[in-house]
């Protein structure tokens, strides 16, 4: 089993969009990479704590490689925009790879390679180890399936085609 957390704006969409591919097999959603002990969401909404809204991924390795996950993860974010994605802006909603272990950072680095090089200006995705997680509070987790018209900034047929889009990767391999 392994470990990888994304930050892509709102994380209820996030987690919604990620627990769909084929291979990953836990996603919590929580707060990452900021200056306070156990924030809560009031805090971070502030902006004032540094925290990224964040999923934190438990993967099959054997099932799906990293760097499938991180090629679907930049299908679902504006790579290019900081500090927002869709309506929702601040600090809390910037993008990010948090890593667990150096060895994925290869990995990483050469996925973020291809895909800035589609791009004309640079990538605001930020990638860093992770420092920490909190996970957010219940009411949070798997918010999409308790809230199905909840608002989210990923296009809902994207999220319904993430499987299909894992599954065909993989067999192209």
């Amino acid at each position: 089993m392994k470990e990888i957390y994304l930050a892509g704006g709102c994380f209820w969409g996030t987690q919604q969009y990620i627990k769909q591919i084929d291979g990953v097999i836990e996603t919590e959603v929580g707060y990452a990479n900021g200056s306070t002990p156990s924030p809560t969401y009031e805090e971070v909404y502030t902006d004032q704590t540094g925290y990224a809204e964040t999923v934190r991924i438990k993967y099959d390795e054997a099932k799906i490689g990293l760097d499938l996950i991180l090629e679907l993860y930049f299908r679902s974010i504006d790579p290019t925009s900081l500090n927002r994605q869709g309506a929702d802006c601040g600090t809390r909603y910037r993008t990010g790879i948090y890593y667990t272990t150096p060895h994925d950072l290869p990995i990483i680095e050469q996925v973020y390679r291809n895909v800035e090089a589609q791009y004309d200006t640079p990538l605001a995705v930020e990638i860093e180890p992770l420092h920490n997680f909190y996970a957010a509070e219940e009411y949070h987790q798997d918010y999409l399936e308790k809230n199905p018209q909840g608002y989210c900034h990923i296009p809902r047929a994207l999220i319904a085609r993430v499987k299909e889009l894992s599954q065909s990767a993989k067999a192209n391999e």
